[in-house]
């Protein structure tokens, strides 16, 4: 696993059970889960801080959109826009039943929209 392994969700998932079976498959593994707004630290944040823990300081000395920024949260919802553009235009459901089909409707999908993208981004041009 690569140290830049990561485990992102909303706050649903602000679970010591989720924390402790993403630990136990990926030990390196950054979980990134906003804290409810009544979360308090471990009783070990002073001695040995979780990555919660962490979470939790920093979002008190800094605030909870600099913390999302700062630990990567908002590429969340970048995936989450994509995956419901994707489902918009193409659909949400495969159509065929192997797996190196699917790879390739898959494949032509994503250059299909990505085309869409392209042709309805504007091209600016600066004139002074």
């Amino acid at each position: 696993m690569s140290p830049d392994t990561s485990f992102t969700a909303d706050g649903a998932y602000d679970q010591e059970g989720v924390s402790a079976a993403v630990a136990n498959c990926h030990p390196d593994a950054a979980v990134i889960v906003p804290p409810r707004s009544t979360a308090v630290p471990s009783e070990t944040a002073d001695t040995a801080p979780t990555q919660r823990d962490r979470h939790l300081q920093s979002i008190t000395e800094h605030g909870r959109a600099a913390w999302q920024k700062a630990s990567g949260y908002t590429n969340r919802a970048r995936v989450e826009a994509a995956i419901g553009r994707f489902k918009q235009v193409i659909g949400d459901g495969l159509r065929c039943r192997t797996d190196q089909r699917r790879v390739t409707e898959v494949d032509v999908a994503v250059h299909a929209l990505n085309r869409m993208l392209v042709l309805g981004r504007p091209i600016s041009v600066r004139t002074a």
